[in-house]
C-alpha cells in the first residue's frame, strides 16, 4: 500500500469510528432503547450547537479552557522534560527523586485540586498549576524511561568523546528519548484535560471555561447543552492529541508505526 494510499485509509478510519458511535447513538435514542429524554439523538443538537455558536458563549468557554491547558502545558512540560533527562541519565538524581515522585505520581489529582486552589488561589493560577501537575509526573516518568532504554553504546561513545554532561543530555538521551517523551505529551494533554474540566465542574473560579459549561446545563436541566459540552470537550481532547502526533512526525518522522 502506498504512502498516500495509506494516509487516505488513515483519515477514513479516524472519521468512521466517531461517525458509528454518533449513528448507533441515534438509533438507540429514535428507537427508544435509550430515554430519548435524557438522552436526546445527535441530530437534534444541533439546533442548540448553532445557537450556542452564534451568541458566542460556547466558543468564549472553549478558548477559555483551551488557553489554560497551553499555560498548563508549558508549566508541566518544561521542568518535567528536564528532571526527566537527568533522572535517566544520572542515577543519584533518579534515587533521590524516584521515591517522591512514585509517592506523589499515586495520589489522584483531582483529589488534591482543592489543596491547590486554596494554596494557588481559586483563579487562573490555581488553574494553571492544576493541569501543569496533572501533566509533570506523566511526562517526568515516560521522559526517564525513554533514556533509561537508550542502548548503553550510545552513552560510551558520548563519553568517549569527552561530552560533558550538557552535551550527554542534548545530544544522546533528548534525541533517544523522543518517542518515549511525546508518548508522555499525549497522555498528559488528555488527563490535564479531565482534570481541568473536573475543576471547572466543581465551581472552582470565575464560573466560565467549558466544565462550568457542563455544570451549569445539567444544574438547569438543559440536557441538549449539556451533551453539545460533552461532545465539544471530547472534541477538544482529540484535537489536542492530533497536534501531538503531527508535532511527534515533524520532529521525530524517522519513528512512524507500520
Amino acid at each position: 500500500m502506498t504512502l498516500r494510499r495509506r494516509r487516505s485509509t488513515e483519515v477514513v478510519l479516524s472519521v468512521a469510528s466517531p461517525l458509528l458511535v454518533l449513528g448507533l447513538w441515534e438509533l438507540l435514542a429514535r428507537t427508544e432503547t435509550v430515554d430519548p429524554g435524557f438522552w436526546p439523538p445527535p441530530s437534534s443538537l444541533w439546533g442548540t450547537t448553532l445557537e450556542l455558536l452564534r451568541d458566542g458563549s460556547l466558543l468564549a468557554d472553549v478558548r477559555i479552557s483551551l488557553g489554560r491547558i497551553l499555560v498548563g502545558f508549558v508549566l508541566g512540560t518544561v521542568p518535567a522534560l528536564v528532571l526527566g533527562l537527568a533522572m535517566g541519565l544520572f542515577w543519584p538524581v533518579r534515587a533521590f527523586l524516584m521515591p517522591i515522585a512514585t509517592v506523589i505520581y499515586a495520589i489522584p489529582k483531582i483529589a488534591i485540586v482543592p489543596l491547590i486552589l486554596v494554596v494557588f488561589g481559586f483563579g487562573e493560577t490555581g488553574k494553571f498549576v492544576t493541569v501543569g501537575i496533572s501533566m509533570f509526573f506523566l511526562v517526568l516518568l515516560n521522559t526517564m524511561a525513554g533514556v533509561l532504554a537508550i542502548d548503553r553504546s550510545y552513552r560510551d561513545v558520548a563519553h568517549n568523546f569527552g561530552a560533558r554532561p550538557i552535551n550527554l543530555l542534548l545530544s544522546v538521551a533528548l534525541p533517544g528519548a523522543l518517542p518515549s517523551i511525546f508518548t508522555g505529551l499525549r497522555l498528559g494533554l488528555g488527563f490535564a484535560l479531565v482534570v481541568l474540566v473536573g475543576t471547572e465542574f466543581i465551581g472552582a473560579g470565575d464560573g466560565n471555561g467549558i466544565g462550568e459549561f457542563i455544570r451549569t446545563s445539567a444544574q438547569i436541566f438543559a440536557l441538549d447543552k449539556m451533551f453539545v459540552g460533552l461532545i465539544v470537550t471530547g472534541l477538544m481532547g482529540w484535537l489536542l492529541t492530533l497536534a501531538v502526533d503531527l508535532l511527534e512526525r515533524w520532529v521525530i518522522p524517522w519513528n512512524r508505526a507500520d
